[in-house]
């Protein structure tokens, strides 16, 4: 328990540490960004206030043109002479915006799915392979979204394309095959990790088809025939030698009883006679014939 909890204390300074490069990084620049200086200067000032007036001016036509109402699954960022409002994201429902100021990007903070684009990958083992997968991911926090890169979907989708290439080529055929749930997992842990400063939250991702060479389907196939033929024959070989081990014991049995093998004739013609009637069989004696050949 104790090295679990320094593994994840180690894996939790290394992702501090990643966010520690250039940019908006870290809880500090996150909430400088959510709570931004509000200082605008003198002439941001006078415009604010002659917005303010215009808008008194113009009631009631120009409450239509400050308040804005967005959807429940929807966040409002509000940027005020191009800085960002204080408070961080509106909504949802009901928010006040200054006219010819303030502006607004809407967000939408419902989980997004997506196709990753068939990849063509080179495996450890030196085989190429045509895998695709799907991604869930959402918005965590719409300020990061808007803020830190132009557009966090396009990004998310190239970084998706691109980490598929980058773990599939850590792992040979077999490993992909069989080990997909590992392979999307790893997938999943990555791109969190790399799309953490943006405000995504990657959710799930899932590996949908593997493509193999239409060569490499072929010699697999007659790989698995061989193996099954094999298989087979090694079962029919084992079926024969416990068929042997009882004839013998059935032989043993009848030399012990001289009546016993008559049985087994009568048995025998009974058998003939229901399938085949016109067909009688009488055996002889080899010593009978032995005194013919004899003579």
């Amino acid at each position: 328990m104790h090295s679990d909890n320094e593994d994840v204390a180690m894996k939790e300074s290394k992702r501090r540490e990643r966010q520690a490069g250039p940019g908006i990084r870290g809880a500090s620049d996150i909430e400088a960004l959510e709570n931004p200086d509000t200082d605008i200067g003198l002439c941001g000032w006078v415009l604010v206030g002659f917005s303010l007036l215009l808008m008194l001016v113009t009631l009631p036509l120009s409450i239509w043109m400050c308040i804005k109402i967005v959807k429940e699954y929807e966040r409002a960022i509000i940027f005020r002479l191009g800085r960002l409002v204080r408070g961080g994201a509106k909504g949802p429902g009901l928010f006040f915006i200054l006219p010819c100021t303030d502006s607004f990007i809407n967000v939408d903070m419902r989980t997004i799915t997506f196709d990753i684009p068939p990849q063509e990958v080179l495996t450890k083992d030196s085989v190429t392979v045509s895998v695709d997968g799907v991604v869930y991911y959402r918005v965590q926090n719409a300020t990061l979204a808007v803020a830190n890169i132009t557009n966090a979907d396009a990004a998310t989708r190239l970084l998706a394309g691109t980490t598929l290439r980058n773990v599939l080529g850590t792992k040979n055929l077999a490993e992909i095959l069989s080990d997909r749930e590992e392979i999307a997992h790893s997938m999943q842990s990555s791109l969190d990790d790399a799309t953490d400063d943006w405000g995504i939250k990657v959710e799930r991702v899932e590996i949908k088809d593997v493509k193999l060479p239409l060569q490499l389907q072929r010699a697999m196939a007659a790989e698995a025939e061989a193996s099954r033929e094999a298989r087979a024959k090694v079962i029919a070989a084992e079926g024969e030698m416990k068929a042997s081990r009882a004839l013998k014991e059935a032989s043993l049995v009848i030399a012990e009883s001289p009546s016993a093998l008559q049985l087994r004739y009568l048995q025998t013609l009974n058998t003939i006679a229901a399938e085949k009637n016109s067909t009688i069989i009488f055996p002889l004696p080899l010593e009978m014939m032995q005194g013919f050949i004899k003579h």
